[in-house]
C-alpha cells in the first residue's frame, strides 16, 4: 500500500531541493576561483547528492510504483520536480562566470536547510528522521562555507562587495516562495512528517541577517513576487538543466559503469 500522496510530494520536494542544487553546484568542477573551493564545491554537490539519493529512494518506496532513485532523477519530466524555483537559477550569465551568485544562493539555501533537517530529525517517518539526523551535520558544514565567503565578499573589495550585493537583491525574491505554505505541507505538518517552512523563517531570518550585517551587506526589500518550483511550474532554466542532467540516462535506459 502506498503513503498518501501528500507525504511523496513533501518527500520529493526535500529530494529535488537537494538534486537540482547539487547538479548546479557541479557545474563548478574545475572551474572553480581556487583550487580549495573547487574541491569545496565539489564535496557540498556529493553531499547534496547523496541527500537526494537516500530520499528519492525513501520516496520510492514509498511511492509504491516501482521507481528507484534513478529512475525518479532521470525519468521524471520537468513539470515533475518539486525543488524551489531558487535552486535551478543559473551560477551566472554563463555555468561558471559569478562565484558570488553561487556563495549567496548556497548561504540562503543552507541557512533554510538547518532548521529543517533539525526538525525532521523528530519526524514521524522514522526514516525520513535518519536521513535528516545525517544530512544536517553536512548542512551545517555548508552553512559556514557559505557565511564565510559571504562575509569575504560582502567585507572585501569594491567589486567583491558589489557582485555579492548583486547576487543578494536578485535572488532574495526567491525565498519568498518557501513561506508560502500549500496543502502539501498543511498536511505533512499535521501527520507530524515536517514543518511547514514559514514555521522555519524566523530561524533563517536570525542566521542570514547575522551573516549580512557581518558583511556589511544590505538585506533587499520584501517584494510579492513569489516563484512556483515547488509545485512544478519552473522558470526557463530547469529545462536546460534536466536535460544536461538526464540525456545520458535517457539515451542508454538501464546501462550501468
Amino acid at each position: 500500500m502506498s503513503a498518501p500522496s501528500f507525504h511523496i510530494d513533501y518527500l520529493l520536494r526535500l529530494a529535488d531541493d537537494a538534486l537540482v542544487l547539487g547538479q548546479r553546484l557541479a557545474e563548478w568542477c574545475g572551474h572553480g576561483p581556487l583550487l580549495e573551493e573547487d574541491i569545496a564545491l565539489t564535496n557540498v554537490s556529493l553531499d547534496l547528492i547523496g541527500q537526494a539519493r537516500l530520499l528519492l529512494s525513501h520516496a520510492g518506496r514509498l511511492e509504491g510504483r516501482g521507481r528507484d532513485e534513478d529512475a525518479l532523477a532521470y525519468f521524471r519530466d520537468e513539470r515533475e520536480f518539486r525543488n524551489c524555483t531558487l535552486v535551478e537559477l543559473p551560477n551566472g550569465d554563463s555555468a561558471h562566470d559569478d562565484y558570488a551568485t553561487t556563495i549567496v544562493r548556497n548561504l540562503l539555501a543552507s541557512a533554510l536547510a538547518v532548521p529543517r533537517y533539525e526538525a525532521l530529525s523528530t519526524s514521524a517517518d522514522t526514516e525520513l528522521a535518519q536521513i535528516a539526523a545525517k544530512s544536517v551535520k553536512e548542512a551545517r558544514s555548508h552553512l559556514r562555507h557559505a557565511a564565510d565567503w559571504t562575509v569575504r565578499f560582502g567585507d572585501g573589495t569594491d567589486e567583491s562587495k558589489r557582485r555579492a550585493q548583486a547576487a543578494l537583491d536578485r535572488l532574495w525574491p526567491y525565498t519568498n516562495e518557501w513561506w508560502v505554505t500549500d496543502a502539501v505541507e498543511r498536511e505533512a505538518a499535521k501527520a507530524g512528517i515536517g514543518p511547514t517552512l514559514a514555521e522555519l523563517k524566523p530561524a533563517w531570518d536570525a542566521t542570514v541577517d547575522a551573516v549580512l550585517a557581518k558583511a556589511t551587506l544590505a538585506r533587499p526589500a520584501d517584494v510579492p513576487f513569489v516563484s512556483t518550483g515547488k509545485l512544478g511550474v519552473h522558470s526557463e532554466h530547469m529545462g536546460f538543466l534536466l536535460a544536461e542532467m538526464q540525456t545520458l540516462a535517457r539515451q542508454h535506459p538501464g546501462a550501468s559503469w
